[in-house]
């Protein structure tokens, strides 16, 4: 597979990762939240794994042939992100831990690290619009006949992708966390913006299949 190729697909990526979204306002709620904003990025990165091993193992095409399996995967990832967004707005969080080490008056107790994983995979693998941006994206970039498997070079370029959203969201989180961690009101008030964001997100995806 050209460099060239993986080169210019980085690019775009970086680009389209550099968008927020519902992947941002979930990093920085838990870079506010969280003693280590490993686990929620881990958890982001897990799903856009598992997204990669669709689109190479081609079941991306057949959802996105097939009308009403694509509407229920919105559905549920449009209610998932409304479920998320509104816990987030009853329960906005505050910085996990100020100078004495002590946890931020306020601030809700952190979330086991599975949990913050699991949400994290739920946020990007659900994600129906993730699934047919890799579908539309990932084989422009892949070239049948340079000698490498058409999976192979799906699953480099998705290991591209994921690497670069690694790096970026553990960037968004760590600023979130230096730059909030002693304004208690102003990460309450960021984390309320992000929820209603994941809500605003996935009312638009529901609005987008009924309508």
């Amino acid at each position: 597979m050209a460099v060239s190729s993986i080169t210019a697909f980085w690019a775009v990526s970086v680009l389209l990762i550099l968008v927020p979204g519902a992947d941002w306002a979930y990093t920085i709620s838990a870079g506010i939240r969280d003693r280590s904003v490993a686990p929620a990025v881990g958890g982001l990165l897990l799903g856009y794994v598992g997204l990669t091993a669709v689109v190479a193992a081609g079941v991306a095409a057949v959802v996105a042939r097939n009308p009403a399996v694509l509407t229920g995967l919105t559905l549920v990832g449009a209610l998932y992100l409304v479920w998320l967004g509104a816990t987030t707005l009853v329960r906005p969080a505050a910085p996990a831990a100020v100078a004495d080490g002590q946890q931020g008056t306020g601030a809700a107790a952190p979330a086991p690290w599975r949990a913050r994983v699991l949400q994290g995979a739920g946020i990007s693998g659900l994600n129906p619009k993730a699934l047919l941006l890799f579908l539309a994206l990932l084989p422009q970039f892949t070239h049948p006949d340079d000698g490498w498997p058409l999976a192979l070079q799906i699953s480099t370029l998705g290991l591209v992708h994921i690497v670069s959203c690694g790096a970026i969201y553990l960037c968004v989180g760590v600023l979130a966390r230096t730059v909030l961690r002693a304004r208690p009101a102003a990460a309450r008030a960021v984390t309320r913006v992000s929820g209603a964001a994941m809500i605003v997100i996935g009312a638009v995806l529901v609005v987008e299949q009924l309508v």
